[in-house]
């Protein structure tokens, strides 16, 4: 085993003064060091921008004026990172001193998995966590699971649909098979888009339960921002068309749709309702982008749509309660079907 863990940590900093510090100062306590650090000062505006005086000795710092979102940020870093391993870590995640260690003893466990979550505690609430990794709903609403739910609702290690990206770990060769992150989404969804693309080429993913962070969370955009609730929803809807496999796609429309007009009533009462259906409709105006890339998705799909559907969480207190949906591992993750159905 060498000195340092073959995983580069990349982090990507946005208006992110008041948080990096804190997370720095968690990566340099790490009982098993990463390879490397690598942030992106994202084009920050003037007065809130990462220097030098804000990283430590060693961490890479890569400066960019303009702001490229969560997807085209760290697609940008992983140009530059070196290992075997890429870790994403929000600039207001902060590691547990053996997150490092813990995450580097899951690839060892699932030496056939290329991706994995880590266990998110709120940052600012004790007593509650963050996340236990993203669910996919047959509604084709995807959530972040556990969020602000009991510590005692933690599960268990075990498969889930995909990583939360705070604080997510991917291997190189699965990136660059995906192409990395959808530049397109810009911020928001953009990890649920890599997952879904992820398990449809028959990959899996682990929720290591010991690998954990405290997670701030919406520290640079806010949760009920305009930003945050335009790109989300926009988002929401172009993953969803763009991944959403054959007979599941009709299937679930008339769900997700229904669903739709439920959280645009709840953007209402934030005065928001107008803002919600404008990302609506610039996704739907977006739509022959989308239908290029899910043709190009599709076509690379190597599980069926049953497999998909088993891959969902078909719950409805699931979804409104923001259950966790962790399975226990089961067999071999390397399974591919060769003739998915139509």
């Amino acid at each position: 085993m060498s000195d340092v863990a073959d995983i580069s940590v990349l982090v990507v900093a946005y208006k992110s003064r008041a948080t990096i510090s804190a997370c720095m100062q968690a990566l340099e306590a790490q009982s098993r060091m990463p390879r490397e650090v690598l942030v992106l000062e994202n084009g920050s505006p003037a007065g809130e921008q990462i220097g030098p005086e804000d990283v430590p000795p060693g961490v890479q710092l890569i400066r960019q004026t303009e702001n490229l979102g969560f997807a085209g940020g760290n697609n940008l870093l992983a140009k530059s990172a070196s290992s075997r391993w890429l870790v994403f870590l929000n600039p207001d995640a902060f590691p547990h001193t053996d997150w490092v260690a813990e995450l580097e003893a899951g690839i060892l466990r699932y030496p056939a998995v290329s991706l994995f979550g880590s266990t998110q505690y709120c940052a600012d609430k004790s007593g509650l966590l963050d996340g236990v990794g993203d669910v996919f709903h047959a509604t084709g609403l995807a959530y972040r699971a556990g969020f602000m739910r009991p510590v005692a609702l933690l599960p268990n290690e075990g498969e889930v649909f995909g990583p939360c990206g705070a604080a997510a770990m991917i291997s190189r060769s699965l990136f660059d098979t995906l192409g990395g992150f959808d530049e397109s989404l810009f911020c928001y969804s953009e990890d649920v888009d890599l997952a879904f693309r992820a398990r449809l080429l028959g990959e899996r993913a682990v929720q290591l339960r010991q690998a954990a962070v405290d997670h701030v969370g919406y520290a640079s955009s806010g949760r009920r921002s305009e930003f945050a609730t335009y790109y989300g929803v926009r988002n929401r809807l172009t993953v969803y068309l763009k991944n959403m496999p054959g007979w599941l796609l009709p299937a679930t429309l008339p769900f997700h749709m229904a669903a739709t007009g439920l959280l645009s009533l709840g953007a209402a009462k934030n005065h928001q309702f107008r803002l919600f259906w404008k990302a609506v409709f610039d996704a739907l105006g977006r739509l022959p982008e989308t239908l290029r890339a899910r043709k190009q998705v599709q076509q690379s799909r190597k599980v069926s749509p049953s497999e998909v559907a088993a891959m969902l969480s078909w719950s409805s207190y699931g979804l409104l309660a923001r259950m966790p949906d962790v399975r226990p591992y089961v067999g071999d993750p390397s399974h591919k079907a060769s003739l998915p159905e139509r």
